[in-house]
């Protein structure tokens, strides 16, 4: 598999993107990373610098100009990942259910990906989503609503959800 790695300027700072030959996405960072993270997750996977694929880059620029369901619709893929065990792949298949504006606690994600009371498991699969951002882990709170827990910092997930008119407790 070839990877295109390219970098996407935003309100949050610069995006880095990993997508595969058919422009789905496969890897984001938060600026630096990828390029390690998707030798970890895609392990024979060849890198290359390029442009997004024009859907990528045009569902990021609707999502940050206000279309708070553009993100759902940027194609991506997990298949052939080699990170992520049965629960962990739960998860992050469980996170693109979670509409924009909609908070829920690691505990109910625990539950919605068959595991009720692993909600400590949950926030180790969600360190290791490969796409955040597109798998919106930045939709997970703790149970009091508290910002915990997300690897773009804490400033960047109340500045999503805010802009995504999440309740903020």
């Amino acid at each position: 598999m070839i990877l295109t790695l390219s970098t996407l300027p935003s309100p949050i700072g610069p995006l880095a993107f990993a997508c595969d030959g058919d422009g789905r996405v496969r890897g984001v960072s938060f600026g630096d990373g990828l390029e390690r993270s998707m030798r970890r997750v895609w392990p024979g996977a060849t890198l290359a610098e390029g442009e997004a694929p024009e859907p990528v880059r045009a569902g990021l620029e609707a999502y940050f100009a206000g279309d708070r369901g553009a993100l759902a619709r940027i194609d991506w893929s997990l298949d052939g990942a080699a990170t992520g065990d049965g629960f962990q792949t739960r998860v992050w298949r469980a996170l693109a259910e979670i509409p924009a504006g909609v908070t829920i606690s690691y505990g109910e994600m625990a539950k919605r990906a068959g595991e009720p009371g692993a909600a400590q498991a949950t926030g180790v699969a969600l360190n290791r989503n490969p796409i955040p951002l597109v798998l919106p882990c930045h939709r997970v709170v703790g149970a009091d609503g508290a910002m915990v827990g997300f690897g773009g910092g804490l400033e960047r997930k109340t500045w999503l959800l805010r802009h995504e008119g999440a309740l903020l407790i």
